[in-house]
């Protein structure tokens, strides 16, 4: 507490005001509020400028608490308290010291025991409403062993059990778990909305929702009362109540009962039928309010005493700090998950080339997150990049990282080179980037990164496939109830090797479906799983518009699919006695396992080519599926269903490197363009780009040229020639006799560029059907 001190006069209510003593280093009071000049009698120049010691029984009870006290800290303890008209009163003394340079180093906050004293009109002490002012105080606090020794053991438990969970419904359970029955009959948690959502507490207000996140009851939980999940609001008594941070126990609920029969929302909160008292406790960390612990006691059993409050803020305390570090996990978590998915593309493209999803499915815990990712990427004509990969290592700085490899990727891609050598690029960058780190120290790194990168042609159908250190992808044939792995010649991982990458070529069909795992769903059982699971071809043996169980799919296996309509639904059917199932389950369903992974991999791209469903939904329940059991790992999926370009929408047309077939070439355009019923305003563009590409190749690089006209999106023209120098875009002096042919390309062209072939380069030029 730092800058202007004063004593604060009348203007705020007295019981909503806390006793309070303000004192220098040398424990004298420099300052105190109205209600404890109430407590300790008198005025207030009669406390002023005094040492605090004076008003305890004995004063060496203050030498205790100012040397115990931390910084930052609470020091609390029952204590007499001298007045100043001779008399005493007993009260609960808290001692707060603040940081040095503070013009006060000492708080001292005094809640006076009911009972021990009448000081006069207005009362002091306990925060409750004028409502609850006339019933019947605790009783005197219990002593005997038994009820020492059952207190310890609450206590043990509470620093034993509580923050075992990074996970707030948990520790809260696990706190009810503790107290009922041993310490009350029913017990409640509620949280504020921005703890359950892992953000920072806010200043607790008047009508700040709460959420009940768990209830317990010896018994069955009130039917009256708010069951979990109920949100609710809270009024001015309760916020306030919330943000002292203290327990209160109230005995005596029938009266108060009466007089909040108008008020069910209240009696709804706060009072079971069958309670004969109420504990409730605020829970506070770093002063902000992140919820609160009602305990009731029913029937026959003693009510709260007073001695219970301190046990039950201690107990508070510890499932305070559980809950503020299970609270800035989930905050950390989320956090490195939406910066996971952000960096990724959307989850569904439908291109010509195919029709993708991707699927991103989270590890179960922060520490298992951010370094997974995928990519789609339309190259020129017509052609599609699949891209999957892994960044060593996780969290935010893995996430980074991963962003970083996937704008290198893409702007490789863009210059359209084969797979293995985009490849040799990426692992060349990555090299460099592995010396930066090394200079600069950095946390995360792209070294020993894993990437596959693959390209696919709808009108030739042939897939190209690279990976440096990367698991294969599954593929499932149109036709086909077995999916098998690709067999990949995969090199080391970028930045850690030198070795070539070798590229596999797959012929493909419309509606063949490659899935892309980032990770090793796909290797090897620890018994020894087969590397390929084969599924009836019988149509039955898939749910309708789902994925089939594991277990449930192998040929001859008496299957129980459940509720197949049932998204994400969990289909397995445990130890129920089928031994097929469990032969299945030996072979690699082990929770959590590569075996496990790899049979929902597989039986998701049977699933998404024996079924006519969009892959999003077949991706969703691919991810529930892998979900089901806790994950070590992220894991990110690509799904690619295949597609060709009719070859009514295609032509091709091989012409000799001789200046007459400039007319021809211009004049096969027209015919054809006319033919697709292209627009009028496209056909002269077209022909003046086939012109000028045709010239430059007979030109520059003689022939034999190919020339390609594709009617998809966009009308694609190419030019192939086989020469390897690439064209530059320039602006032609006035002087100059050409140089002008590229410029007037690039602005007819909606987008225009060139890649190498292994017999040459090829220059292409994409225009919009549709130019609205």
């Amino acid at each position: 507490m730092t800058g202007r001190v004063e004593h604060r006069e009348a203007g705020s209510a007295d019981r909503e005001e806390p006793a309070e003593l303000m004192l220098d280093a040398a424990g004298e009071v420099v300052t105190c509020t109205r209600t404890a000049v109430k407590v300790l009698g008198g005025a207030f120049e009669e406390i002023r400028a005094r040492p605090v010691e004076v008003f305890f029984v004995p004063p060496s009870v203050w030498t205790w608490l100012s040397t115990n006290a931390s910084t930052g800290g609470r020091n609390t303890i029952r204590s007499i308290l001298r007045r100043v008209g001779g008399d005493t009163v007993t009260a609960d003394v808290e001692v707060s010291e603040l940081p040095e340079g503070s013009p006060i180093r000492f708080v001292v906050r005094l809640l006076p025991v009911p009972g021990t004293s009448e000081p006069g009109p207005g009362g002091y002490g306990s925060r409750l409403p004028d409502i609850m002012a006339d019933f019947s105080p605790p009783t005197a606090p219990a002593t005997s062993e038994e009820g020492a020794r059952r207190r310890l053991e609450l206590l043990h438990a509470a620093a034993s059990r509580l923050g075992e969970s990074l996970d707030l419904v948990r520790n809260a359970e696990q706190l009810l778990g503790m107290l009922v029955p041993a310490f009350a009959d029913l017990a409640s948690v509620d949280l504020t909305e921005a703890v359950l959502a892992g953000e920072e507490p806010e200043w607790f207000v008047s009508g700040s929702p709460l959420r009940r996140v768990a209830v317990a009851a010896d018994g069955e939980w009130p039917e009256g009362m708010y069951p979990p999940g109920a949100a609710f609001r809270v009024g001015d008594f309760e916020s306030e109540q919330l943000r002292t941070g203290r327990a209160e126990v109230l005995v005596g609920l029938d009266g108060l009962r009466a007089k909040l029969s108008d008020d069910p929302g209240l009696l709804r909160l706060l009072l079971p039928e069958t309670a004969t008292s109420l504990l409730l406790l605020p829970l506070r960390a770093r002063r902000l309010v992140l919820g609160a612990v009602g305990l009731w006691r029913t029937g026959d059993r003693a009510p709260f005493e007073r001695a219970d409050t301190s046990l039950a803020e201690e107990i508070g305390s510890r499932l305070a700090l559980s809950l503020d570090n299970a609270r800035r996990y989930t905050r950390e978590r989320r956090t490195v998950e939406a910066l996971q998915r952000s960096l990724l593309p959307r989850p569904v493209v439908r291109l010509t080339a195919a029709e993708t999803a991707g699927t991103y499915v989270p590890a179960s815990t922060a520490a298992g997150t951010g370094g997974s990712w995928y990519d789609v990427i339309a190259l020129s004509g017509t052609r599609v990049a699949f891209v999957v990969g892994r960044v060593v290592g996780h969290g935010v700085n893995a996430a980074g990282a991963m962003g970083r490899l996937r704008s290198a990727v893409q702007t490789l891609a863009d210059l359209d080179p084969p797979p293995d050598e985009l490849l040799t690029h990426l692992d060349d960058l990555v090299m460099r980037f592995g010396e930066e780190e090394e200079r600069h120290d950095p946390v995360g790194s792209l070294l020993g990164a894993t990437c596959l990168y693959a390209t696919y042609d709808p009108i030739e159908r042939v897939c190209l496939i690279a990976a440096a250190g990367h698991p294969s992808p599954v593929l499932c044939r149109v036709g086909e109830t077995e999916a098998e792995e690709v067999k990949l010649q995969t090199g080391p991982p970028l930045g850690t090797g030198g070795e070539p990458f070798e590229p596999v070529k797959l012929r493909m069909e419309p509606g063949d479906v490659l899935v892309f795992p980032s990770g090793d769903p796909v290797a090897l059982a620890a018994d020894g799983a087969p590397a390929s699971v084969n599924l009836p071809a019988r149509d039955e043996s898939l749910p309708v518009g789902g994925i089939p169980p594991v277990g449930g799919s192998v040929a001859g296996a008496d299957t129980d699919t459940g509720d197949a309509g049932d998204a994400g639904a969990d289909t397995d059917t445990g130890d129920d006695g089928d031994d097929g199932d469990r032969e299945v389950r030996s072979a690699g369903d082990v929770p959590g396992s590569p075996g496990r992974d790899a049979l929902v991999v597989r039986e998701g791209a049977v699933a998404a080519v024996a079924r006519d469903l969009p892959l999003r939904e077949l991706g969703e329940r691919m991810a529930a599926r892998l979900r089901e059991c806790p994950r070590r790992e992220d894991l990110a999926l690509l799904m690619a269903r295949m597609g060709a370009v009719p070859e009514e929408s295609t032509a091709f047309w091989e012409l000799p490197a001789d200046p007459g077939v400039v007319a021809r070439a211009r004049t096969l355009t027209s015919e054809r363009l006319a033919t697709w019923e292209v627009p009028e305003e496209l056909v002269f563009g077209t022909e003046l780009i086939v012109s000028e590409l045709v010239t430059n190749a007979i030109r520059y690089a003689g022939g034999p040229i190919g020339l390609r006209l594709t009617r998809d999106r966009r009308l694609i023209c190419e030019v192939s020639d086989p020469s390897q120098t690439q064209p530059h875009l320039r602006r032609a002096r006035p002087a100059d006799e050409g140089g002008r042919g590229l410029f007037l390309v690039a602005q007819v062209a909606h987008r225009w560029g060139s890649r190498y072939t292994p017999a040459g380069k090829t220059i292409w030029t994409e225009q919009l059907l549709d130019p609205s």
